[in-house]
C-alpha cells in the first residue's frame, strides 16, 4: 500500500511556490494540507490569499487543499487566540520574550499546526509501518530549519524546493508564483507572533492600527495573568517593554539590522 503524499501548506511563499510546483507536475504532492489555528489568529492577509488564490489555484490544478483546525474533546474549535485568553493559565504558548529578551518555550506550532496534520494523516491511514510523505516548504537561504524538524513516527517529511536542480532560495519561489500569474502572498504569522522582526511589528503599527492595539491588549493581559501567579512579565519583543514602548522605540532602525536574528518569513508557518 503507497503512502499519503502531502504537503503541509502554511499560505507562505514557499508553500505557494510547492503548489505552483506540484500543480504544473514538477512535484508529485497531490494533497495540500493548511492548519489554520484560527480565524481569530492567523494574519488576515493570509488568510485572505488562501480563500482568494491558493484554494481556487489548486481546485483549478486538480490538487486537494485542506483546511485543518484544532478541536477540543467536544469537538469544537479550538483557536490559539482563545487558548491565550484561558484565565489562570500558568504557560503562553507562543514565544513570548522574558525580561532579558530570551525566548520562552513555543507550543503553538506543535499544537495547532503539527499535531493538526498529523492527526489528519492518521486518519487517512498514515501510520509506523505506513508513514505519510510530508512535503515541508523550505528553501535554500532556510536550510538550518532542516535540523530543527523533528519526524512524527508516522510520516517521513521531505524538502522538495531543496531538491530541485539548483535548490531553490525564497526569491526563486517569488519569481514561480509571478510566473504562475498569482499574486506574492504575505508573510504567514499569527498576527501577535513574537517572532516577528520590530521593523514588521511598526509597520503593523502604521498600516493596522487596531491590529497592532489588539496585539498590545493580548501582552497586557498575559502579564495581568502572571502578576496573579506571581511570575515576571513577559513581552511580545525581545527588548524587554511593552509592545507600544518598544515600536515607536524602534521606528528609527526600519530600515537597519538590528534585529536580523528575528524571524522574517515566520518560519513555522512557510
Amino acid at each position: 500500500m503507497q503512502g499519503l503524499r502531502t504537503f503541509s501548506y502554511g499560505g507562505g511563499v514557499q508553500s505557494t511556490a510547492a503548489l505552483v510546483l506540484a500543480a504544473t507536475g514538477r512535484i508529485d504532492f497531490p494533497i495540500f494540507l493548511f492548519a489554520n489555528v484560527g480565524d481569530d489568529s492567523e494574519d488576515p492577509a493570509t488568510l485572505e490569499y488562501v480563500e482568494q488564490y491558493a484554494k481556487p489555484y489548486a481546485a483549478l490544478h486538480g490538487i486537494q487543499l485542506h483546511e485543518l483546525h484544532r478541536a477540543r474533546r467536544d469537538g469544537t474549535r479550538e483557536t490559539l487566540y482563545t487558548k491565550l485568553h484561558r484565565e489562570g493559565s500558568r504557560s503562553v504558548e507562543i514565544p513570548v520574550r522574558m525580561a532579558n529578551g530570551a525566548p520562552g518555550n513555543r507550543t503553538c506550532t506543535a499544537q495547532f499546526k503539527i499535531q493538526v496534520v498529523g492527526k489528519w494523516l492518521r486518519q487517512h491511514g498514515a501510520s509506523t509501518d505506513n508513514p505519510a510523505v510530508v512535503g515541508i516548504g523550505i528553501s535554500l537561504d532556510e536550510v538550518w530549519r532542516v535540523n530543527q524538524r523533528k519526524a512524527q513516527p508516522y510520516e517521513r517529511p521531505v524538502y522538495p524546493l531543496l531538491d530541485q536542480n539548483p535548490p531553490m532560495r525564497r526569491d526563486d519561489c517569488a519569481r514561480i508564483i509571478r510566473l504562475a500569474g498569482l499574486p506574492i502572498p504575505p508573510k504567514s504569522a499569527c498576527w501577535f507572533c513574537p517572532m516577528k522582526r520590530l521593523a514588521t511589528w511598526a509597520e503593523e503599527r502604521r498600516d493596522r492600527p487596531e491590529q497592532f492595539a489588539a496585539a498590545c491588549d493580548l501582552e497586557e493581559r498575559i502579564n495581568r495573568t502572571r502578576r496573579e501567579i506571581g511570575k515576571d512579565p513577559v513581552y511580545l519583543t525581545r527588548h524587554g517593554r511593552p509592545l507600544a514602548e518598544a515600536v515607536v522605540m524602534a521606528q528609527d532602525e526600519l530600515t537597519g539590522t538590528e534585529d536580523d536574528a528575528e524571524c522574517d518569513n515566520s518560519s513555522c508557518f512557510t
